[in-house]
């Protein structure tokens, strides 16, 4: 039997482990990059292995979250970036040169190598044929440092494209399609592959945007083939000798297969609160709109700022709108200048932010209360936005630029002229934005810089073999990491002191949890499903875990976020009956006991008062000895890496 793109790639880097559904596998890991917001946590966990330099065939450091610099805490968070990115090998992409994943996209990504990020929107890279993957700090720490990455071998899902996309529609609709059929919660356990004759019709940074929203369904990653388009864009690129072709086999087999026709879809429209509440944007038509935002890392390439400035020359956005446009890259930026196309964007109102992440993570830019706000981002979870009655829709960059000229939500396809775009042959380049390494001789002697605000990594304590703990919060389904540690320009700027940080850990769910977690013993969190869905930040286990938490009892988890609590030490369990979520209260007791021999056996019984509740532990051998040492960094203290 033929292998699907992501078993190609897998078995040329597979380590150890079987390729079966559910076994785990070791990955020799291509590249890594780490962002501002989670590289502090990943390169202090660096520093605690006592590697002198990185081993993988290339790791970049962007800053592209952190970038406002209102105190002296996000200043000193990229000077330390800089210095320990120069010390150990590691490339250093400045605040200004762009979102890591359009910029990896455009100077870095390989097709056929794998990659692994601390963001969660790392499958980007997937447009290109690369197999991305996001994942917590310490586990892109341990493959800069030669380890494996480990993952559960995933089901392999192929979405068939026909067709090809009328005018107004877009590669964001297909990704909202995706989720509309899906969830949020449809593809964990899986890879999913995008195939069939209407790839062909779409560009690299089309691709890019599906991958990248791939992220949102819980999927292991997403792939495209690499092909003539994918060859045309690394030439455009000067990297025409990066091109490898990457393809399935005519025989490969899929647990799943999903058909789409493009010619038939039509522009959708998230709503709030979640990504996957896809309506057809012609069905919100009356909605009066406060803001619109145009970037992220999904929809801010070339491409999608040249077809919003076709539609926004010549004319002005509502006098109620408020719009910003944030390009993907200094690349994206320079060319927008260089043609004309800024000039059309600036004419029409529209304010210029810098080449970050900016609004999508709730540095600045939120829209006033209660204001309706579509954006061309990845997520509009509740209070992501830094306005917590922020009522925030997804939607493509056309149906956003269409939308602040009339004020309401707009169908593109009801524009009188849809114009049409020429990307260039080739693009600008300038990769002076990425400043190199020292070499190694220089190296050990440099010297890393820390400020005051940066603190030292937090390591958890050895799992005993019984406890007593008390449920010090019950929560429902698809809690988000935003849930857990919210991001937003008043909090970003401490993820590098987790002792500070802490104090906001639950904070929409529940003001008092932080102090209240702090002084009870052997706290246990209770969930519902898909429990820590979004970013791959592992704040959202090492502050739980700073704060007394040992063990999350839910009724599944999302796949980065249960492997963070393990790094965390702390241990991850689920109900063998969901039913039984209904017996556990906030406050309770719940005992555990021979949690060790129940980690061999894949389940334990917990006491709560007179009840016996069920609990699956399915870990693998290796998660097991993290969880007894205490955590990663410890088990890698061990000897484990």
């Amino acid at each position: 039997m033929g292998k699907t793109i992501a078993q190609k790639i897998i078995a040329a880097h597979l380590l150890s482990g079987e390729m079966t559904a559910g076994s785990e596998v070791a990955l020799r890991i291509d590249q890594t990059l780490t962002q501002d917001a989670t590289g502090t946590m990943a390169y202090l966990a660096l520093e605690g292995m006592n590697i002198p330099r990185v081993k993988t065939e290339l790791s970049i450091a962007y800053v592209d979250h952190n970038t406002l610099q209102c105190g002296f805490e996000n200043a000193d968070d990229h000077q330390y970036l800089q210095t320990v990115a120069a010390k150990y090998g590691v490339r250093f992409s400045r605040p200004g040169n762009g979102i890591c994943h359009q910029v990896h996209l455009e100077r870095f990504g390989k097709p056929g190598k794998t990659l692994i990020g601390s963001d969660s929107h790392t499958p980007t890279a997937g447009g290109l044929g690369m197999l991305a993957f996001g994942a917590g700090g310490m586990d892109v720490a341990a493959a800069m440092g030669g380890g494996a990455y480990y993952i559960t071998m995933p089901k392999m899902f192929r979405v068939n494209l026909t067709g090809a996309l009328r005018p107004g529609v877009t590669a964001k609709d297909i990704s909202l399609e995706i989720l509309r059929i899906l969830s949020v919660k449809g593809g964990v356990g899986a890879i999913i592959e995008w195939g069939g004759e209407g790839v062909a019709t779409l560009s690299v940074p089309e691709r890019a945007t599906i991958t990248n929203m791939g992220a949102e369904l819980g999927a292991t990653t997403s792939v495209f083939p690499a092909d003539e388009v994918t060859k045309a864009f690394l030439k455009a690129q000067g990297r025409e000798e990066d091109y490898t072709p990457v393809f399935p086999d005519e025989d490969a087999a899929y647990d799943r297969i999903i058909e789409i026709n493009l010619s038939e879809l039509t522009p959708r429209i998230a709503c709030p609160h979640s990504p996957d509440n896809v309506k057809n944007v012609s069905d919100l038509a009356a909605v009066p709109v406060n803001q619109v935002c145009i970037g992220s890392c999904t929809n801010s390439s070339l491409a999608d700022l040249l077809k919003v400035a076709a539609i926004l020359k010549g004319k002005r956005i509502a006098p109620s709108v408020s719009l910003s446009i944030s390009p993907g890259s200094r690349q994206v930026l320079s060319m927008l200048a260089k043609c004309g196309a800024l000039e059309d964007i600036l004419a029409s109102g529209a304010r210029l932010l810098e080449c970050a992440c900016g609004p999508c993570i709730g540095m600045g830019f939120s829209p006033n209360s209660g204001g309706v706000s579509l954006r061309t981002f990845n997520r509009n979870f509740l209070g992501r936005s830094g306005t917590r009655d922020g009522q925030v829709y997804l939607v493509s960059p056309e149906t956003a630029a269409a939308s602040a000229l009339s004020g309401y939500i707009t169908d593109p396809m009801t524009l009188d002229v849809l114009p049409e775009i020429t990307m260039p042959d080739c693009f600008s380049i300038d990769d002076s934005g990425v400043l190199m390494p020292l070499d190694e001789e220089a190296a050990k002697s440099a010297e890393v810089l820390r400020g005051p605000n940066i603190k030292e990594f937090p390591v958890g304590k050895a799992l005993e073999d019984g406890f007593d703990g008390t449920v010090v919060l019950k929560v429902g389904d698809n809690i988000t990491t935003d849930h857990i540690m919210p991001a937003g320009a008043k909090i970003l700027p401490y993820r590098s002191n987790i002792p500070y940080l802490s104090k906001f850990c639950f904070e929409v769910c529940d003001p008092e949890f932080a102090q209240r977690a702090k002084e009870t013993p052997n706290g246990i969190v209770l969930g519902g499903e898909n429990y820590g869905q979004g970013s791959s930040r592992e704040h959202a286990a090492l502050v739980p875990m700073y704060l007394g938490v040992r063990c999350v009892i839910a009724k599944s988890f999302a796949r980065i976020h249960v492997a963070n609590l393990i790094n965390a030490g702390i241990l991850p369990l689920t109900l063998q009956d969901p039913a039984d979520y209904d017996l556990l209260a906030q406050g309770g007791r719940i005992s555990l006991a021979q949690i060790h021999e129940g980690m061999k056996n894949g389940s334990l019984t917990a006491k709560a008062g007179e009840k016996e509740i069920k609990l699956c532990c399915q870990l693998t051998d290796r998660q097991q000895s993290i969880l007894l040492a205490g955590g990663l960094l410890n088990y890698i203290g061990e000897g484990g890496l």
